[in-house]
């Protein structure tokens, strides 16, 4: 189980919900060190591997939106996952359905969205998938409360996520 320090949560409580789910992430992200092999990635149980799908999912869609999420390699990890079923599970049903409409867009143009790209057929994407716009709207309109909701999840259910411990 990963061990995250009670005085690295409370300091990170006090920022906000952004970094309080940063400390969780960040520790995975420690552990798994770029390494994405599947004896590493099993160091992760499911709830840590959801936590850090949104974390991945906050941070590329914010960055770039589906097109640059998929291009980076992150299609498989959100969607060929229980990601968006965990989110329902987790109380975000409005979120997992927004997940499940972008799953949808992904599985019936995969071959196209994963396929190498240049630069300039990368930005291209951004013009054949336009699909994904509304979804991403859609997000970044709720982007607080849906962070909030899943800070609150983790909170609730903190032995999922993490040994706390006291130094």
């Amino acid at each position: 189980m990963i061990k995250i320090k009670e005085e690295d949560i409370k300091a990170a409580t006090l920022e906000g919900m952004d970094a309080f789910i940063k400390v969780f992430t960040d520790a995975y992200r420690a552990s798994v060190a770029g390494d994405f092999s599947l004896d590493k990635m099993q160091e992760l149980n499911g709830s840590q591997h959801t936590l850090l799908a949104y974390s991945y999912f906050i941070e590329e869609i914010n960055e770039g939106g589906f097109c640059q999420l998929i291009q980076n390699g992150y299609g498989p990890y959100i969607f060929d996952n229980p990601f968006a079923k965990a989110m329902r599970l987790w109380g975000l049903k409005d979120f997992s359905k927004l997940v499940y409409s972008a799953k949808v867009i992904y599985d019936e143009h995969k071959e196209d969205l994963t396929r190498e790209r240049t630069d300039d057929e990368f930005m291209a994407m951004y013009e054949t998938y336009e699909a994904f716009d509304k979804i991403e709207e859609e997000f970044l309109e709720d982007e607080e409360s849906i962070t909030t909701r899943i800070a609150i999840y983790v909170d609730d259910h903190l032995d999922e996520f993490a040994e706390i411990v006291k130094e």
